[in-house]
């Protein structure tokens, strides 16, 4: 005799999660539905945790190594120490006139340092944390779509990218932006296969705060629209997805707003995407199709639904922003960092499918396969490894231009930052620069609620610097080209003039030239 519970039609929500289920976002291995008996065999705790925790503790350990980078600090990091050191009001003051976008990152360094003051460490101790974070993240996805081994193979993966190593030890937001589009990306495959408005609220409020972090992670809804797209949910999920969407977008409103009117002081440095750039993009999107296409062919598990969110991910938030860029040049690679998630996935998904497949093959065969896996891997991604712990893999060093500039400079020496937002390379070590006299500087930083300060007119420049004796110039390298503003035009033309060099100092991405009177430089 039936029972009742079998004649029971199949209700809504039986129909989505039917549905979803198709399209392989329902995780590999499931629990009973209810009304099901348990399966007799149980995963062992540990064995549940490995897809999060493998990898959390691989890109912990990476993000540890060599942390210090041979004490350098390059001027981004350099701009985020001095933020996060100032007062609370004195941040609000600068948010309100630039860098709105990294507002609330300065303002969690602010609390770190407020705890423990530890230099450069401390700086990128956060994105160390945030690295861990985004593997876990991985490492989730990936079960969920392909089975616990993909799971912790794509963790490992992205936790072994150099890009993830690069920026687990950069004291900016980039790691952190990655770790909650990441976590936001798994809230919404549970809010698909399952959709129950506290899936959704996860969803939106975690990608709310990677777009607080930086608006550029909004990007990642495109991506996710896409995936939904592929996938040929029912409207209700569609409709549930929009008013996410919608909410995050309401939430993000002050920031833009914001951002929106200091958007050409903010990235007027920016221009539009050169072809190495198309070329980089295009590279690593061929990479990320021929993956997904092995994928693919191999039939692994959930091979289409990892495919379907993962070039999205991959392509989506890039393909965009250089494309905007085109018009309003807002392109850097990392702003998009978080896009590396649909590299990692489906890499990790075909090592776990070779894995299963190894039977196939004889021990002797096996073992070569694996030594030349892992050679291949140690081959490509150690130089990589130990070249982003150098400080030559960043554009400068501030910690270099300071320890130049602390042999060469005498105390009362004037000092000009050419152009003036080279000023940042000293600002970070008050002992140095306090002994110097800034002959262009009409108002600190923390004064003018900018970043390296506001410069005097032209007039009054030249007139400071006549009447110096000698003189530190810290400019770019020769190969860079001259700003065009007045300021820095009479800068040049008083030094060539009345001043002669008397040392040349390179450092990373920097000169330090000390100026006096003609017959005048003392060794």
């Amino acid at each position: 005799m039936t029972s009742p519970s079998a004649r029971r039609p199949p209700s809504p929500e039986d129909v989505i999660t039917q549905q979803v289920d198709t399209a392989g976002l329902l995780p590999v291995q499931r629990g009973p539905r209810p009304g099901q008996p348990p399966p007799v065999r149980q995963v062992g705790r540990a064995k549940r945790a490995a897809p999060l925790a493998a990898p959390a503790v691989a890109a912990l350990a990476l993000g540890l190594w060599g942390i210090g980078r041979h004490d350098s600090m390059w001027r981004d990091e350099s701009v985020s120490y001095q933020a996060a050191h100032r007062s609370l009001g004195e941040l609000w003051g600068l948010l309100g006139h630039i860098d709105a976008v990294h507002g609330l990152y300065y303002l969690l360094l602010h609390a770190v340092f407020a705890v423990w003051d530890g230099g450069p460490t401390a700086l990128r101790l956060p994105s160390v944390l945030a690295s861990a974070l985004a593997a876990a993240g991985v490492g989730a996805i990936g079960t969920r779509l392909a089975g616990r081994r993909a799971g912790t193979l794509a963790g490992l993966v992205f936790a072994l990218l150099p890009a993830t190593q690069q920026y687990a030890q950069e004291g900016r937001s980039y790691a952190l932006v990655t770790a909650g589009v990441t976590w936001a990306t798994y809230f919404f495959l549970r809010a698909v296969a399952d959709p129950r408005a506290r899936r959704w609220t996860a969803y939106a409020l975690t990608l709310g705060l990677a777009c607080w972090l930086h608006e550029f992670a909004a990007l990642a809804l495109a991506a996710h629209g896409m995936t939904l797209a592929g996938l040929q949910v029912p409207r209700r999920i569609w409709c549930s997805w929009a008013v996410a969407a919608t909410c995050l977008a309401a939430g993000l409103l002050p920031l833009m707003l914001t951002s929106a009117g200091q958007a050409d002081e903010q990235l007027g440095w920016l221009g539009r995407p050169s072809l190495s750039m198309w070329l980089q993009f295009l590279a690593v999107a061929a990479t990320g199709v021929l993956l997904c296409r092995l994928l693919v062919c191999a039939g692994g598990p959930g091979a289409m639904a990892m495919t379907r969110l993962s070039l999205p991910l991959l392509i989506a938030p890039a393909g965009l922003l250089m494309t905007i860029s085109l018009v309003k040049p807002w392109y850097v690679d990392r702003y998009v960092l978080y896009g590396l998630t649909g590299l990692a996935l489906p890499a990790g998904a075909l090592l776990a499918h070779a894995i299963r497949r190894r039977h196939r093959l004889a021990p002797a065969a096996r073992l070569l396969a694996a030594g030349l896996l892992a050679t291949a891997a140690v081959a490509v991604l150690l130089p990589w490894s130990l070249m982003v712990r150098e400080p030559d893999s960043r554009k400068d060093d501030v910690v270099a231009v300071a320890r130049a500039v602390e042999k060469t400079a005498h105390n009362g020496d004037g000092v000009l930052f050419m152009p003036a937002r080279r000023r940042e390379w000293l600002l970070a070590f008050p002992r140095i620069y306090d002994r110097l006299d800034d002959l262009a500087l009409a108002k600190s930083p923390a004064a003018s609620r900018t970043l390296q300060g506001t410069e005097l007119p032209a007039d009054e420049i030249r007139r400071r610097i006549l009447a110096a004796d000698r003189i530190i110039a810290l400019t770019d390298p020769p190969d860079q080209p001259l700003d065009a503003f007045p300021q820095e035009k009479v800068k040049r033309q008083i030094l060539k003039r009345y001043y002669e060099p008397c040392e040349h100092t390179r450092v990373l991405g920097a000169q330090i030239v000390v100026y006096a009177r003609p017959g005048h430089c003392t060794p």
